[in-house]
């Protein structure tokens, strides 16, 4: 069997474990809302409407912020359609995704569902065809305590300030698809204007800058540095999108997704770091990647719901995720710990149904696909500092990527306890992984859990909601040298105690 060494140290870290790294994003596209979070009428929904079976898997799933409500959506999104009785909330038009927005489900519900599903909200603002005051507008309503117009409002449907801090300065507005789309120069200057009046009331607000759609846009790169040139002092974020599939049967690729997200996120760090030098600020600009996953274009599941018509809620890219979808996240969520001291936030898109590792029925039941598991493991084991790791990994030859390691690590060190995330990413067979642990003084293994199955496309679904899930990772501890067994595409979790 092929070997791996991996050698850590709790006294070499790259930074503490942000919670922020495993938020997800909930949109209004698709079901993502309708009959996914929220389903009035549902057998668990409770007095707002919310799917309780939703919630608590939410929880389980380990979420910490839920980045809302877009996305393309924002980009010709009313907020003030979304708040106050429902009976007289307009519908709308969407524009992004070809749909009627009833505007049922808006700005107060989405605050109530996140007090209640223990999460922080991350509020986009539509900068696509709307401007410096709306967004000043909404911020009133959101955060103001009372006393003006719009807080008042607020009041008057009932809501104290909702204390939103962390806040998207727009969304890909330098897509063609999007609405309002916009030259970097054009971008960079309402979103300076947005962000400066918006510290003028709150100094201390977090700001996202929209970066590159995709590090495959014509214009990445010269983009994000357009944009900070015109928002350095005014933002503490610059976004990153990405997603992966296997659409052309590039499998090898496919598995080595983390290393394409590793150097987008090392060459916007470098970008930034770049227009901070020539500003000679001793300010750093971290990472929101606030939009990551795994999505299939060929392979989107849809239905008779879905028509040329302008409809509520159609079905929209619900991708059927299987075992090797899932290796790959866990690969990537490897990528983002290891970059924790520039990526502040991250956000799974989306939440329920739409790419989503939680899918639902209307009226039916909720259940966890394939990628919900190492998001869930990875959430509730990770804690502490991110140690640096050296591996030395046999290869795998991929065509995007080149040469790449068949095993990649990160791992986690908290007051005594250890957490190790691995992932083999050869199809050709098991590997042995020793991972010296003596530095660490842990001498239990309290939890090994591995994702992999023969077939690597199994799935999960409604009639079989458990045809995937965590299974026991074959691992020994002996003389401080951790051995785990890695089986071909596999990711696994192991956490040490003392």
């Amino acid at each position: 069997m092929p070997s791996a060494t991996i050698t850590l140290d709790p006294a070499f870290t790259v930074a503490p474990v942000n919670r922020r790294t495993f938020g997800t994003f909930v949109e209004h596209m698709g079901r993502c809302v309708y009959t996914g979070i929220y389903e009035p009428g549902h057998a668990t929904a409770d007095e707002d409407g919310f799917r309780k079976d939703v919630l608590e898997l939410t929880r389980e799933l380990g979420v910490s912020v839920v980045r809302y409500p877009g996305g393309n959506f924002v980009s010709g999104y009313r907020w003030e359609d979304g708040v106050g009785p429902r009976p007289e909330r307009p519908r709308r038009l969407d524009l992004a995704w070809h749909s009627v927005e009833t505007n049922e489900f808006g700005l107060d519900e989405f605050a109530r569902w996140c007090a209640k599903a223990g999460v922080e909200p991350m509020m986009a603002i539509n900068l696509g065809t709307r401007g410096v005051q709306e967004a000043l507008d909404l911020q009133e309503y959101a955060n103001h305590p009372g006393g003006t117009a719009l807080s008042d409002l607020r009041e008057q449907h009932g809501a104290s300030p909702y204390g939103i801090t962390l806040w998207c300065l727009g969304n890909e507005l330098d897509g063609p698809w999007q609405i309002g789309h916009k030259t970097a120069a054009e971008y960079g200057r309402v979103a300076a204007e947005t962000a400066r009046a918006m510290r003028m009331i709150e100094p201390g607000l977090e700001l996202v800058a929209c970066g590159s759609s995709s590090s495959r846009m014509p214009t990445f790169g010269s983009w994000e540095q357009t944009v900070l040139r015109e928002t350095y002092d005014f933002v503490d974020y610059i976004s990153c999108h990405a997603y992966y599939g296997n659409d052309d049967g590039d499998t090898a690729s496919f598995l080595g997704s983390a290393v394409n997200m590793d150097r987008f996120i090392d060459a916007v760090t470098a970008t930034a770091d770049a227009v901070g030098a020539e500003r000679k600020s001793s300010k750093k600009i971290d990472i929101s990647f606030d939009e990551w996953n795994v999505w299939y274009g060929e392979r989107s599941r849809r239905t008779d719901e879905d028509s040329d018509g302008w409809a509520v809620a159609p079905r929209r890219i619900e991708d059927e995720y299987n075992v090797t979808d899932a290796v790959v996240v866990g690969n990537l969520l490897i990528s983002l710990l290891r970059h924790s001291d520039r990526v502040g936030v991250a956000c799974l898109a989306q939440l329920a149904n739409v790419i989503a590792p939680i899918m639902t029925e209307r009226g039916g039941p909720a259940w966890r696909q394939p990628t919900f598991h190492p998001f869930a493991i990875t959430s509730r084991l990770a804690a502490g500092q991110v140690l640096r790791v050296e591996t030395d990994s046999p290869t795998v030859s991929t065509a995007k990527y080149g040469d790449i390691t068949a095993v990649d690590a990160v791992a986690t060190y908290d007051d005594g306890t250890l957490a190790v995330f691995l992932v083999n990413r050869s199809t050709e067979g098991p590997i042995e992984v020793t991972v010296d642990v003596g530095r660490a003084g842990v001498h239990t293994i309290a939890e090994a859990l591995s994702i992999h199955d023969a077939d690597g496309l199994a799935t999960n679904s409604a009639d079989h909601p458990d045809r995937v899930t965590p299974q026991a990772a074959d691992a020994k501890l002996v003389d401080g040298r951790l051995t785990v067994s890695l089986p071909a595409v596999s990711w696994a979790a192991v956490s040490l105690t003392g």
